[in-house]
C-alpha cells in the first residue's frame, strides 16, 4: 500500500509511454519529475504541453498540464504564470515546436525575461510527423526532406538556440547538457533542477537545451544513436553553460 500511494503522489506517473525506444524524451520526462518532486512544488506545478512528440505530455506527468498551439508554449506560459505568480510553469518542447514556429514567442518571452522554466528537447530532426529537416539538423545530416544531407547554401546553419539567446539582456539562466550517458544525465539534472530553484527565487527565465537522441528517424541503433549526439551533435551544440547570474 505504501509503494502505491508514493507511486500515486509522484510527479511521474506509472504509466506505459508513447515514445520509440531509445528515445530521449523518457529520460528527460524523468529528469523533470524527479526535480519537481525534490522541490516539493508538484502541488502548485503547471507545466506547458507542445505539439510534437511530446504532446502527450499530461498522460505521464501528475500534475496540472496545459495544452498550447504549436509554437505558441512561451506566450502561453506568459498568461498562466503573469495570472498566477506563485505557481511554478515550466515550458517543454522540441526544435518543432520551440524553434521553428515557435522562434518568436521563445526569444521574446527570454528578452523580457519572463520568470518561468523552459525545457528546449534538441533532437535535430522532426521527430512526430516522420522525419523531416528541423532549424537544430546538422549539415549533411541526412533526413526525408534533405535525402542527400543538409545543404547549408539552400537551407542555412542548425541554429543555436543558447547562444543566441545569451546576447539578450534578460534571462537568467542558459545552458545545454545532454541525456544520452549517465555522467549526461547527471549533469541534465543538475541544470534542470537550478532552472526550477531560479524560478522559485524570482531570477527569471531559465532555458535548458536537452541533446537527445531519435534513433528511429536517424535510422541508427539505440547505441549509435548515443554515439551520434557525442560524436556529432555536441560537436556543432557544445555542451555548458551561456549564462548563469550566479
Amino acid at each position: 500500500m505504501e509503494n502505491n500511494k508514493e507511486n500515486k503522489e509522484a510527479t511521474l506517473r506509472q504509466v506505459k509511454m508513447h515514445y520509440c525506444p531509445g528515445c530521449g524524451h523518457t529520460i528527460a520526462h524523468r529528469i523533470v519529475a524527479d526535480v519537481i518532486d525534490e522541490l516539493g512544488i508538484r502541488e502548485k506545478t503547471i507545466g506547458s504541453a507542445p505539439v510534437g512528440c511530446a504532446v502527450l505530455l499530461y498522460d505521464y506527468f501528475n500534475c496540472d498540464i496545459i495544452e498550447c498551439p504549436h509554437g505558441r508554449i512561451p506566450a502561453v506560459a506568459t498568461g498562466i504564470k503573469r495570472t498566477n505568480p506563485d505557481k511554478i510553469i515550466f515550458v517543454y518542447g522540441g526544435d518543432g515546436d520551440l524553434l521553428s514556429i515557435g522562434m518568436a514567442e521563445t526569444i521574446h518571452a527570454a528578452n523580457r525575461g519572463e520568470n518561468f522554466t523552459v525545457i528546449f528537447i534538441n533532437n535535430a530532426i522532426y521527430g512526430m510527423t516522420g522525419g523531416q529537416m528541423a532549424p537544430t539538423t546538422l549539415i549533411g545530416q541526412k533526413t526525408i526532406t534533405t535525402q542527400d544531407g543538409r545543404d547549408a547554401d539552400t537551407t542555412g546553419m542548425p541554429i543555436r538556440i543558447c547562444e543566441m539567446l545569451a546576447t539578450l539582456g534578460k534571462p537568467a539562466y542558459i545552458e545545454r547538457v545532454a541525456v544520452n550517458d549517465a555522467q549526461n544525465i547527471a549533469r541534465a539534472k543538475s541544470a534542470i533542477k537550478k532552472a526550477f530553484k531560479n524560478q522559485i527565487e524570482g531570477k527569471g527565465f531559465s532555458f535548458v537545451e536537452v541533446l537527445s537522441m531519435c534513433p528511429t528517424n536517424w535510422k541508427l541503433s539505440i547505441k549509435d544513436a548515443c554515439r551520434f549526439v557525442n560524436n556529432e551533435m555536441a560537436g556543432y551544440f557544445p555542451l555548458g553553460k551561456f549564462r548563469d547570474i550566479d
